[in-house]
């Protein structure tokens, strides 16, 4: 999904996203359990080692996404989007730019915008005009996503949990937002290796929730090691 929107109850600043809403539901409500510290710590730990090395690992690969990248298309090479993160923090997420500069024009001008937030802010294939040749290549591969090993290794993401999501998608959560809150988003999770985009709202936010009451590092193992055949197979990956 590469296009910002702007929220009309949301009101997004550099360091926080905050409505009366957000301010209402505390992420460590008694509703969410609260993780063990030896848990947090080897969780945040594991995200630490793992982007670096992968980062280091995969930075030939980079090189030559960057290049096609540059050479198929006018505009940047990454992409960036606010996103929200755990407690309502708002984050810049970083991917390798798969569609034309002007997406966000685009979505507009042509008229889908509606079709874009009915569809749980993803638009369906048949739809999808703005993807370029080599972004149709990245997005089936998930390697447009990439660049968040960046944003794991700040502390944006983590390597597992909810998918980040832009200001206006926090509504679709409805009374379950205080499940997204209380974690860091993930480059993959419970959501990502169980069908992606073919799983839209109020179901995904039900497995966000249920991840982040069974969450474990266990779990986070498990998902991770699902992760790589979900690539694979690509399914809702668009």
């Amino acid at each position: 999904m590469e296009t910002s929107t702007a929220g009309s109850t949301l009101h997004v600043t550099a360091d926080t996203i905050s409505s009366p809403t957000l301010r209402s539901i505390e992420p460590s409500a008694p509703t969410v359990p609260t993780p063990s510290t030896l848990y947090s710590c080897a969780k945040r730990g594991l995200d630490l080692i793992l982007s670096l090395l992968a980062i280091t690992a995969t930075l030939p690969i980079w090189v030559t996404i960057a290049v096609a990248v540059r050479c198929t298309s006018k505009g940047p090479v990454l992409f960036r989007q606010l996103r929200v993160g755990r407690d309502g923090r708002s984050f810049t997420v970083l991917k390798f730019r798969s569609m034309c500069s002007n997406a966000e024009v685009r979505l507009r001008d042509l008229g889908l915008y509606d079709t874009y937030v009915a569809t749980g802010y993803k638009l369906p294939v048949a739809d999808e005009c703005r993807l370029t040749g080599m972004g149709r290549f990245l997005r089936r591969t998930s390697l447009d996503e990439l660049p968040q090993l960046f944003n794991v290794a700040r502390g944006d993401m983590s390597l597992v949990g909810p998918r980040p999501v832009v200001p206006d998608e926090l509504s679709c959560y409805g009374e379950l937002v205080h499940c997204y809150l209380a974690v860091r988003p993930g480059i993959t999770g419970m959501w990502q290796v169980s069908g992606r985009s073919h799983i839209r709202f109020p179901e995904r936010a039900h497995i966000d929730r249920d991840y982040v009451h069974a969450r474990s590092f266990r779990l986070d193992l498990a998902i991770l090691a699902r992760t790589p055949l979900a690539v694979v197979r690509g399914n809702g990956a668009h």
